[in-house]
């Protein structure tokens, strides 16, 4: 039988737009393509956003910090795109820091709250599937004093808020959930796990890096005092972020040296990568709706499709609080690592759910927390979808798959088929 095992994955209704959507099957397609399905991972600088950062390089170079007006330009610039990352998400210009990506901003936010907190071996609340970025700087803070406690996820991936109630001590400086899962791209609780937080008048922090740009985030409507992002995630280029402070959030200084950033980030402004991620995330932020709605039709398709022609084979994350782009999907009897080189001989990027580790193959934290066994963890792929990708990268992976999973398990010695199994082919 074609099509995900009960219990094994979950069927996502067709709608009539996605059919309108469709590009025929039958189309012919030999040529190897070049397929990006990667944007979790990173994503393009888009065009006009490196047209608006070049003039930062060569003719506006100024230090902001300085009086004169080459300086001043380029400080009007820092505070433009300020106040576009402070729109973008329903803050004021004055509760922006830049920063050097998601990792900074993430460390920033847990560290600075957790050392300014004055409570020595203060106890802070967080997630099992949280980015390394926020599960390291834990665990660092772990053997530094303090205790942290690494709540449980359901099947899909979420977090329960009654979790985070029952969690909370007198002791508690900082509660830390991320918006939405890097890997299966589930979209956590958020305005509830925030109204715990403030009932209790403990700050709470959001990993918020795959979110912005992608879906709608209001920090007020939503009980956020913190909240991380990066600009490469939505076509900005790298090696900036941002992290959003509450007025009145009692943080630490992350980075001593100069008066920049009100001085709470010392060092001087990467203008040109500051301008970029202001024209970014204004840009994305207002194609939101309807990148968002193409994209989710994409996704499910590529979902559906995956499961109804390979057999062994489920969606992990919750079927639809998940982010507009995500599709992972473990398929039994085969490594992810190598569907991944397949996929890429034939033009197709994608990522896999198992990370190589200091020489080993180590199982996804991620996909272990929702109960998959370490085998059928590695035998999982991400594909992240954009506004970029088209039907037709969609039906190139959904036509070459199937023969590649295939290909695959009739190598291993652990995949013994029905007899009665229909072989699924798209053609």
């Amino acid at each position: 039988m074609c099509g995900a095992e009960a219990g094994m994955g979950i069927a996502i209704p067709a709608s009539g737009q996605d059919m309108m959507d469709k590009p025929a099957r039958w189309e012919v397609m030999q040529e190897k393509r070049t397929i990006y399905m990667d944007n979790a991972a990173t994503t393009p600088v888009h065009p006009e956003v490196l047209e608006a950062m070049l003039p930062y390089f060569t003719e506006r170079y100024g230090n902001p910090s300085s009086v004169y007006s080459l300086a001043r330009e380029s400080r009007k610039a820092v505070e433009e795109a300020r106040e576009k990352v402070a729109k973008a998400i329903g803050a004021t210009p004055g509760e922006i820091f830049f920063t050097s990506g998601g990792t900074e901003s993430d460390n920033w936010a847990i560290k600075g709250c957790a050392w300014a907190s004055g409570k020595k071996g203060g106890h802070i609340i967080t997630s099992s599937i949280e980015h390394h970025a926020v599960l390291h700087t834990c665990q660092y803070l772990e053997k530094n004093g303090f205790s942290v406690t690494y709540l449980p996820v359901d099947e899909y991936g979420l977090v329960n808020p009654a979790d985070v109630e029952a969690a909370v001590t007198d002791r508690t400086v900082l509660i830390s959930v991320m918006y939405a899962n890097n890997e299966i791209g589930t979209m956590e609780p958020v305005r509830e796990i925030g109204a715990v937080a403030r009932d209790h008048g403990i700050p709470f922090h959001t990993d918020a890096v795959q979110a912005v740009g992608h879906v709608p985030v209001d920090v007020n409507q939503e009980n956020i005092d913190l909240l991380s992002l990066s600009g490469h995630k939505f076509n900005g280029p790298k090696g900036v972020g941002a992290l959003y402070i509450r007025k009145g959030t009692r943080i630490g200084t992350y980075e001593h040296g100069g008066g920049q950033e009100k001085r709470r980030r010392a060092g001087t402004e990467n203008v040109p990568a500051i301008v970029g991620l202001g024209k970014a995330v204004e840009s994305a932020t207002a194609e939101i709706p309807e990148v968002s709605a193409r994209v989710s039709r994409m996704r499910d398709r590529l979902i559906r499709g995956l499961l109804s022609t390979i057999p062994h084979s489920r969606l992990n994350g919750h079927p639809e609080k998940r982010l507009p782009g995500n599709a992972n999907v473990s398929f039994e009897f085969v490594e992810g690592e190598s569907m991944l080189l397949l996929l890429d001989s034939i033009g197709v990027s994608a990522s896999t759910g198992s990370a190589c580790t200091s020489g080993s193959l180590e199982p996804s934290h991620v996909l272990l927390a929702i109960g998959l066994p370490h085998e059928k963890a590695h035998g999982s792929l991400r594909f992240t979808l954009s506004g970029d990708t088209t039907g037709g990268d969609v039906d190139y992976v959904l036509l070459h798959l199937p023969g590649i999973v295939d290909r695959l398990r009739q190598m291993s010695p652990l995949y013994k088929p029905d007899e009665k199994e229909v072989k699924c082919n798209v053609q």
